[in-house]
């Protein structure tokens, strides 16, 4: 896809990740379009890039119900979304606080999916557009700690080959994006429990992960969307444990081949 002139709606798009593809994007002639929690934030990141600013709180179902609607009133058609907004919380799976499945879930599984149905239908209309899910690596192997935010990852990394399937042959492009450690706020969180924190130390001292950029993270993104890239992991020396599970998905779809998708 060709990004002059195109609209990327970004969650998450006031700090870290989206922060850095805001940029990247509005570099490859994209606008941008970011929604946050904090509007102040957001109009940091959007004004010198001349990019809009939506106000949500994506663990808020009421906030998310048309958010597509509204972001395209205001802004114009959406072309690209990009679901990178995502909470997590390092602690025991019961010891969390009575919000903190919902919370997560909500942000990192169910508003994502709700944003790709209220998106996908306007972008047929006008005859295609891309859809990038930014999951994590921990949807494919869990960390003690982190049971509520690796299950909402990997419901997000399921339901995007779910919508290669739905939308085969259609001009729909998906990419997922599976990351390991990079650097930002959240990933800061890790530390505040012991067992997360050891796992964590125990994988870079064995050179099994490294952290990675997020500007790196960011045009590769950026380069996946404009080449039709179905995936985006990092670090590289993790891909073949996310091939893996990918495995009997894309076996599927190659089983699949010809059956009618609707």
């Amino acid at each position: 896809m060709r990004l002059d002139g195109k609209r990327v709606m970004i969650t998450g798009g006031s700090r870290g990740i989206g922060e850095a593809l805001a940029g990247k994007f509005a570099q490859a002639g994209a606008t941008v379009a970011l929604v946050a929690r904090d509007k102040d934030a957001l109009e940091t990141v959007a004004g010198p890039l001349g990019g809009t600013v939506h106000p949500a709180d994506l663990s808020d179902p009421a906030q998310v119900a048309g958010l597509i609607d509204r972001v395209e009133h205001e802004a114009g058609p959406v072309d690209v979304l990009v679901n990178n907004a995502g909470v997590g919380v390092a602690c025991g799976f019961t010891d969390a606080a009575e919000d903190v499945l919902r919370r997560t879930t909500e942000v990192n599984y169910l508003a994502p999916a709700e944003l790709c149905r209220q998106a996908i239908p306007g972008m047929l209309r006008r005859g295609g557009g891309h859809i990038v899910n930014v999951s994590s690596l921990a949807g494919v192997g869990v960390y003690p700690g982190l049971v509520t935010y690796s299950a909402s990852k990997a419901a997000l990394s399921h339901f995007t080959a779910g919508l290669r399937a739905d939308y085969r042959g259609l001009p729909i492009g998906t990419t997922l994006v599976e990351l390991g450690p990079v650097p930002t706020d959240m990933l800061d969180t890790a530390d505040d429990y012991g067992p997360t924190a050891k796992s964590f130390e125990r994988f870079y001292r064995t050179k099994a992960t490294v952290a990675v950029p997020r500007e790196t993270v960011a045009q590769d993104i950026v380069r996946a969307v404009q080449k039709g890239k179905r995936h985006v992991r990092h670090p590289k020396r993790t891909g073949a444990s996310a091939m893996l599970v990918e495995a009997p998905r894309r076996f599927t779809e190659l089983m699949l081949t010809g059956v009618p998708h609707r």
